[in-house]
């Protein structure tokens, strides 16, 4: 469920560009847009499909839902989010890591082109990542890691985003926290060796992206596709839509 902010939103907002040295981009619902009501369960009953010698699709299609719900509200910081996945099959579907990997492997291959017509691209997706590049800041794909590194590289070509030079990008292959954890946001800096106030996170969700600013990075909130959860929900110290956020990165430093 989602829902309104608390506070009223704040258009425009100011943001200090001059420590700014990477800059984190949410992928779906702000350089993409995908229709997660349709995606999201043809991507499990695809998968399922796969994996149906192992248990009933309907309990592995549950199972996964749950999981996901772990990976994006741990704490551990121990496993990646695959080892959390892999871990939660085999305990609970008795699904061995081998079986699922195999049958992923398959999946990705024969099923999830089916679903590309899901997903379209932004406009000024690539103005956006290429006017970072321009400044010469460090581009990173700051999408939460719940999907494997396959289905986000899927996600990008079919958004024609597949030859940017992003220098992260995070999966649930690299990733021991999700959005909106602060540990996320901690090993991405780490990866990147940028203290927060180097960063700026660009994403359109209120609760997710925006907690990054909990950690001292500034943030983007990208409003054409805005998400505002029934959980906490964060101020921007910029929003606005696509267009205006480009304009305020392609004006010349001094």
């Amino acid at each position: 469920m989602f829902r309104f902010l608390r506070q009223p939103p704040k258009q425009g907002g100011s943001l200090d560009l001059a420590p700014v040295k990477a800059v984190l981009f949410d992928l779906d619902g702000t350089l993409v847009h995908v229709d997660m009501q349709a995606f999201i369960p043809a991507y499990l009953r695809r998968l399922t499909a796969r994996l149906e010698n192992f248990a009933a699709p309907n309990l592995i299609a549950k199972v996964l839902r749950q999981l996901v719900f772990e990976m994006l509200s741990s704490t551990e910081g121990v496993r990646t989010m695959e080892q959390h996945l892999l871990d939660g099959l085999d305990e609970k579907c008795n699904i061995p890591a081998e079986g699922y990997v195999a049958a992923l492997e398959e999946f990705l291959s024969e099923d999830l082109p089916e679903l590309q017509s899901l997903v379209t691209g932004h406009p000024l997706a690539r103005d956006l990542v290429e006017a970072c590049v321009e400044r010469d800041w460090v581009p990173v794909l700051a999408t939460n890691p719940i999907f494997p590194r396959a289905a986000v590289e899927a996600r990008l070509a079919w958004a024609g985003l597949d030859d940017l030079p992003f220098a992260l990008v995070t999966t649930y292959e690299n990733a021991r926290y999700c959005k909106p954890q602060h540990g996320y946001f901690r090993d991405v800096m780490s990866t990147l060796e940028l203290a927060p106030e180097a960063c700026l996170m660009v994403g359109n969700d209120t609760e997710q992206d925006l907690s990054a600013g909990d950690l001292g990075v500034q943030t983007c909130l990208l409003t054409p596709w805005r998400i505002d959860r029934a959980g906490r929900s964060y101020r921007a110290d910029w929003e606005g839509e696509h267009a205006e956020l480009l304009a305020l990165l392609q004006q010349k430093t001094a």
